[in-house]
């Protein structure tokens, strides 16, 4: 899912280890969901969202126009 993640977290100074400690995950997550290769639960989300003091869909952008596979 698209995402405003590292702009905020770069905005903030902080590392993407910085970022992963104070939201109680491993600097993998932090960085998979940047590179938009892994999409964060919903309470993650949140908890993002809540660290930046933001709205959720201040950080993500999810694809509405994607449409399920045939078969």
């Amino acid at each position: 899912m698209r995402n405003d993640v590292r702009e905020h977290r770069e905005a903030a100074g902080l590392s993407q280890g910085d970022l992963a400690a104070a939201l109680a995950v491993s600097r993998q997550t932090v960085n998979a969901i940047e590179r938009e290769r892994y999409d964060p639960s919903i309470e993650l989300a949140f908890k993002l969202a809540r660290f930046f003091d933001c709205h959720i869909d201040e950080l993500f952008d999810p694809d509405l126009d994607w449409e399920p596979p045939e078969g």
